[in-house]
């Protein structure tokens, strides 16, 4: 079975930090690009940040550049996302993909990923 779980989410104050992690399952992610993507209480789903499969590159958008940390431990079949300077905005339920591919990670391309996990809640309130 092909399985990803994401952990990590709960409940911090803005300015805070969590770090997410995506394990995967019946799989290995060392020729797969993930990507973490999240959606907000009546918003639709959107990325966030992905990483590739063949030489680890990292993309962000713009909302939670500088702030968010895409990284891959292919030992540990797992990849993470450093979470820093939350803030209310970036609520929501956050979810890794995954996508077979030997080129490009991209957030922008949902459709691509093949896999998906049940999602984390991250809620940052005062």
């Amino acid at each position: 079975q092909v399985q990803l779980v994401e952990s990590g989410g709960g409940l911090v104050q803005p300015g805070g930090s969590l770090r997410l992690s995506c394990a995967a399952s019946g799989f290995t992610l060392d020729y797969y690009a993930i990507g973490w993507f999240r959606q907000a209480p009546g918003k639709e789903r959107e990325g966030v940040s992905c990483i590739s499969s063949t030489d680890g590159s990292t993309y962000t958008v713009d909302s939670v550049k500088g702030r968010f940390i895409t990284s891959r431990d292919n030992a540990k079949n797992t990849v993470y996302l450093q979470m820093n300077s939350l803030k209310p905005e970036d609520t929501g339920v956050y979810y890794c993909a995954a996508w077979r591919t030997s080129y490009y990670c991209s957030p922008y391309v949902s459709w691509s990923y093949e896999y998906w996990g049940q999602g984390t809640q991250v809620t940052v309130s005062s």
